[in-house]
């Protein structure tokens, strides 16, 4: 078994952290989905289709935005193994 050490600087951020900035975008994107409802009410025919698309398509981008940023490996993951274990 090699022995791995971990540098603390790639470490994310903790989850209690991160959580209200999440939280945070989400709630702005449902705001925006909401007005765009309202809107599809209030706007004459060409325009309210449009507002109608962002209201049925915005929850989809509202989760992946929301949750951009917390993926599990990163770019600056960083495991160093001793490499003299691997030329035995």
């Amino acid at each position: 078994m090699a022995d791995e050490f971990f540098d603390i600087t790639s470490a994310q951020k903790s989850l209690s952290n991160d959580l209200p900035g999440r939280q945070r975008r989400y709630f702005i994107s449902m705001m925006i989905r909401t007005a765009c409802f309202i809107l599809t009410v209030i706007l004459p025919s060409p325009y309210r289709w449009f507002a109608l698309v962002g209201a049925v398509g915005l929850p989809y981008f509202a989760v992946v935005i929301a949750n951009a940023g917390r993926e599990t490996i990163s770019r600056g993951d960083a495991v160093i193994t001793d490499k003299r274990k691997n030329l035995e």
